[in-house]
């Protein structure tokens, strides 16, 4: 495989490193606040997605409907980054997933294309808070893109912005709607984790690099 593709497109939670977490105890302390209760599941549903389409979901635990304006909603996003900014302001190299530097040099050294796909706009502050930055030869905006997973838009994006072709590329996601993004896409999808719509999984990204090497 590794000299079969010409770039590779990854998630970061979930992939390079764990905030799923962090990310679900954010939404949790603001759903206390609004006074709703969320299930253990949410962390799966919201994995991979938007604030605003989380959000969504968060809503739609509410005993009784919840009516906000779209700024409301906006704003009360902003508030559950900010605690989620404040329980990731730690992070370091540490918090790479095992194996994540191995992998990054191994294409590297192949002259691999690495680029970036998250959700997350605070993926550029985590790249350089674990010190990879310097891997990645793009880093697609969220926000500049109109659709987010599973659309294909961001994995196309990052295509263009390596200068490949989807085809000459691997995608690697931990979730559902980002392996639906990637095959949409045209990327070869590569799953991390446990995934029920992806031929090719590995445990880990450590499992990963194994079986490249």
């Amino acid at each position: 495989m590794i000299n079969k593709y010409k770039g590779f497109v990854f998630d970061l939670d979930g992939v390079l490193t764990e905030t799923s977490k962090a990310h679900f105890e954010a939404w949790q302390e603001l759903a206390v606040e609004m006074g709703i209760e969320v299930p253990e599941q949410t962390m799966d549903e919201v994995r991979g997605i938007s604030r605003l389409e989380s959000l969504e979901i968060i809503l739609g635990y509410a005993h009784s409907p919840i009516e906000y304006s779209y700024d409301e909603k906006v704003a009360l996003a902003t508030k559950k980054n900010n605690i989620y900014l404040d329980k990731i302001k730690a992070y370091s190299p540490s918090n790479l997933a095992e194996g994540t530097i191995e992998l990054l040099e191994l294409l590297k050294s192949n002259h691999i294309g690495i680029a970036l796909a998250s959700a997350s706009n605070n993926a550029p502050f985590l790249l350089k808070a674990m010190k990879i930055d310097h891997y990645f030869d793009a880093v697609v905006d969220p926000g500049s893109i109109s659709k987010g997973k599973p659309a294909p838009d961001i994995f196309m994006k990052a295509c263009e912005m390596l200068g490949l072709e989807p085809h000459e590329c691997v995608g690697v996601e931990d979730a559902e709607a980002g392996i639906e993004s990637i095959k949409s896409a045209g990327l070869h999808p590569i799953g991390i984790g446990k995934l029920l719509n992806c031929d090719e999984v590995y445990q880990d990204l450590k499992s990963l690099l194994d079986h490249l090497l």
